[in-house]
């Protein structure tokens, strides 16, 4: 256009025979007054307009993308996938498994399969585990969970197969969700709430290789220390554990059936070991900040020597607990002999898989909105928990279950995607089940923390009552089951 104009201009001014500086002042004058493309290639007349830009590629973004790219009520909306690093693609699994697993609950799996994410990880590997068992590095205290019917309580998968199966989806739908992998949002840019003249009234998004965009709404699923978050100006309330996490992959001493996740409190942190094959687990052991680093530095001899002593060692027993212990357990026993378990003892590990070892710090973190106008915020964007009750990405794929559920009510009955009405409606459902899921496993962390007598009593009497009551273990289980 300014070309067309620009042309037809200076042909005039030839003709008239203005002088040469009026033609360049009038020229000058144009350009201001129409711009160029070629200097402002993404100006708000030819940034493209999305429904939704999802921040964040990760397993709960793009699961997000799956959820609304394979509803029916978002045909013919416009859903673009923002993702900083490269595409995830295994095609060929490898013989050794990643050290990064997710223990997905039957609510996540129930997710994943609703959009055919869940068959491309069946096909590949994964391992269900059908009893949990939980106890005390400084008593004999101990819970179990077992399902009825010795179902499935949850599954463990690599993160990496999580996301290729993910991605595989998202391939199947390009025509949909758009992808866009290696880029990186250097500034977003809110509308106001209420209408200004001129003023474009969705979110403007501009990417570091200069291009621009815009939605009408924006999830942010870009981590715990998400830059969407912060642009919009949600505050968050986090600390830090002062405790790292050390994963690693272990190989068992002898071949197991191999159905159990174990989890064992120790003074200085949790220790827990995840089912992967008959004779493989994965190992997730939080711990202060200096014994994971000496954890990180051991021979393989001496690292797999402190994993067993960790699930075997009575060292921290002392003979006033147990026998306290043992006489409440009696007592429980006789008030209710159904409410009894069994105990199992762990497998022992004879090494740990070269190079799997990694460490990564611990913390607690909870936005204090999980929605603003034309914004969301889902998995760890909202909320970051420690990793002991493997509730993390769980978490997560519930805020896109429930996230997914509103936006497609409001586009079935044609509604503005970004209206905070059902946004509200999203935030609330979402809250009042993480929050007492967050404060439960804080209180636990806390509570497992130290070896005082007094708090050792304690926990020892709960722990057991509540193995001892079937009703409470399964309403646990089924509300972190969702």
């Amino acid at each position: 256009m300014f070309a067309t104009v620009l042309s037809l201009a200076c042909r005039d001014l030839q003709l008239k025979g203005r002088p040469g500086l009026q033609t360049l002042q009038m020229m000058s004058s144009l350009r201001r007054s129409y711009g160029t493309t070629e200097n402002n290639p993404s100006s708000k007349e030819e940034a493209p307009l999305y429904d939704v830009v999802i921040s964040g590629g990760g397993m709960v973004g793009s699961s997000m993308a799956c959820a609304l790219g394979y509803d029916p009520n978002f045909c013919g909306k416009k859903i673009l996938l923002l993702e900083a690093g490269h595409k995830k693609n295994l095609d060929i699994m490898p013989d050794t498994y990643n050290n990064r697993v997710s223990s997905l609950t039957p609510g996540s799996a129930t997710l994943l399969s609703s959009f055919g994410a869940w068959e491309h990880i069946c096909q590949k590997r994964y391992r269900p585990f059908k009893r949990m068992q939980v106890w005390d590095a400084c008593s004999d205290a101990m819970i179990t969970f077992v399902k009825e019917g010795l179902e499935d309580m949850g599954y463990v998968v690599e993160n990496d197969l999580i996301l290729t199966a993910l991605t595989k989806q998202l391939d199947a739908i390009a025509d949909r969700v758009k992808v866009l992998y290696r880029s990186r949002v250097v500034r977003y840019k809110w509308p106001s709430t209420y209408q200004e003249a001129d003023a474009s009234p969705w979110v403007q998004i501009e990417l570091a290789d200069g291009h621009h965009l815009q939605t009408k709404l924006l999830i942010g699923a870009d981590g715990p220390n998400s830059m969407v978050r912060k642009s919009g100006g949600i505050q968050t309330v986090q600390w830090n554990y002062d405790q790292s996490a050390v994963v690693a992959t272990l190989h068992l001493s002898e071949p197991t059936e191999n159905n159990v996740a174990w989890q064992r409190f120790l003074p200085s942190g949790p220790i827990a070991l995840l089912p992967l094959s008959d004779t493989l687990s994965s190992l997730v052991w939080s711990t202060s900040h200096e014994h994971a680093s000496q954890l990180a530095s051991l021979d393989e001899e001496s690292f797999t020597d402190a994993v067993n002593s960790a699930f075997w060692s009575n060292e921290n027993h002392s003979e006033f607990i147990d026998t306290a212990g043992f006489m409440f357990r009696s007592s429980l026993s006789i008030l209710n002999p159904t409410g009894t378990s069994t105990r199992q003892l762990p497998p022992s590990v004879s090494k740990v898989d070269p190079n799997s070892r990694a460490t990564f710090p611990l913390g607690l973190g909870h936005a204090a909105e999980y929605i603003g106008y034309r914004l969301a915020l889902i998995g760890d964007s909202a909320h970051r928990v420690h990793p002991l009750a493997g509730q993390g990405v769980n978490l997560g794929f519930g805020d896109v279950a429930s996230l997914a559920h509103h936006l497609s009510r409001a586009a079935f009955d044609g509604k503005d995607l970004g209206s905070t009405r059902h946004l509200l409606q999203y935030e609330t459902e979402r809250q009042r089940h993480n929050l007492p899921m967050m404060a439960a496993i804080d209180l636990l962390k806390r509570l497992y923390s130290t070896n005082n007598a007094l708090f050792v009593l304690l926990r020892t009497m709960g722990l057991q009552a509540t193995n001892a009551v079937v009703p409470m273990k399964e309403q646990i289980m089924a509300f972190a089951s969702k």
